[in-house]
């Protein structure tokens, strides 16, 4: 079976939004949405949802940007993401537009969705997380862990794990505890893989800047996203 990448355009307050429905073979699946990092809409993005769609999942590359809007420098990059950043409801907004358009495709079992997340991404799956959007899971690449300026829910339904650089300078070890509490007070059903030896961005090949903490890792990539492969199963089962 061929894997195939599907144009999937959706708007929300007249933006729109370049996601993408990648698939192997027919049917109504489990579906994995793919939050991008700050970059914005990518081959990489694309390229794990090959991966999820391999895995028997219908993927769906998520556009938190719109417009047709990219990144490539990293000023280019911190411009794209500084208002969402700086605008959580406004982000909160987008994610939960995403998961409305991922829900909609005929390819997916809106029954039985996740969402994955890197870098940005990795921070957008927790707040989808903490505001009981409907998900059965989320997992949490290298993400950022300082949650919204929001009342904290009593309770947050989907499961969360995250995979965490123990040696990456943007969640330092106190920002690890503190979400560990969090969700722990969320009654939760929360896991943190932390892997030593381990910078921001080390699922991100070709990511090489250790001086400041960005550094790919292939041994940590691999034990987490083998451990994504077990979580899935878990959810989906």
């Amino acid at each position: 079976m061929v894997t195939t990448t599907t144009k999937s355009i959706y708007r929300q307050d007249g933006i729109e939004f370049d996601g993408a429905i990648v698939t192997k073979g027919k049917g109504h699946k489990p579906g994995v949405l793919v939050i991008h990092g700050w970059e914005g809409r990518s081959d990489g993005q694309e390229k794990i949802a090959a991966m999820l769609a391999g895995a028997g999942y219908s993927a769906f590359c998520v556009d938190l940007y719109g417009d047709g809007r990219r990144g490539g420098a990293p000023a280019q990059n911190e411009a794209l993401m500084a208002p969402l950043m700086n605008d959580r409801a406004l982000l909160r907004h987008r994610l939960l537009g995403a998961v409305d358009a991922a829900a909609q495709k005929t390819e997916i079992d809106a029954s039985q969705m996740a969402a994955i997340g890197f870098c940005f991404g990795g921070l957008c799956v927790l707040d989808l997380a903490r505001t009981n959007a409907p998900l059965r899971a989320v997992a949490s690449f290298h993400g950022v862990f300082t949650p919204p300026p929001f009342p904290r829910p009593e309770r947050i339904d989907p499961k969360i794990v995250v995979f965490h650089g123990w040696d990456d300078p943007l969640a330092p070890p106190q920002d690890v505890v503190a979400l560990a509490s969090e969700l722990s007070a969320a009654k939760a059903d929360w896991q943190i893989h932390a892997y030593g030896g381990t910078m921001h961005a080390f699922m991100a090949e070709g990511a090489n800047m250790p001086e400041q903490g960005i550094q790919y890792n292939e041994r940590s990539a691999r034990r987490a996203w083998m451990s994504l492969q077990t979580f899935l199963s878990e959810t989906f089962d």
